[in-house]
């Protein structure tokens, strides 16, 4: 089977099959969901890092462990990596194809869960073991 190349033109042509139009959707909408749900909690944050500006460990500890702060804290930490992750992901699309970007595209979503978890576990930690 002969390999197409991939051009502008083919790409701009609606008639060939490039891409999956319900994933490019679904990435679509949940970069600009993520990214509005990230301006919403940017005051949430500000307020954090004001009220703990100049604070000892144990204030930091005490206010982040807190569950009206930590739990909103590590869904905020969730959303910011699934919205890194999407980032990225355009980023590869633009300089990667094939097996590199598959490649590189685990590596990227290997690297956000990672955070994620380690952020969220730290969070969780403090809120429930202080």
């Amino acid at each position: 089977m002969k390999e197409q190349i991939i051009t502008r033109d083919v790409v701009a042509n609606p008639k060939t099959k490039y891409g999956n139009a319900k994933a490019s959707t679904r990435h679509f909408i949940t970069q600009r969901l993520t990214g509005a749900i990230n301006v919403l909690f940017i005051l949430f944050l500000v307020f954090i890092v004001a009220k703990l500006a100049g604070a000892d460990r144990a204030d930091m500890v005490a206010t982040i462990g807190n569950g009206w702060i930590g739990l909103p804290l590590a869904l905020l930490l969730v959303i910011v990596t699934i919205h890194m992750r999407n980032g990225m992901r355009d980023t590869l699309e633009d300089y990667f194809a094939g097996r590199a970007y598959s490649t590189y595209m685990t590596l990227n979503t290997l690297f956000c869960v990672v955070i994620a978890v380690a952020g969220v576990a730290a969070i969780l930690k403090l809120v429930f073991w202080g």
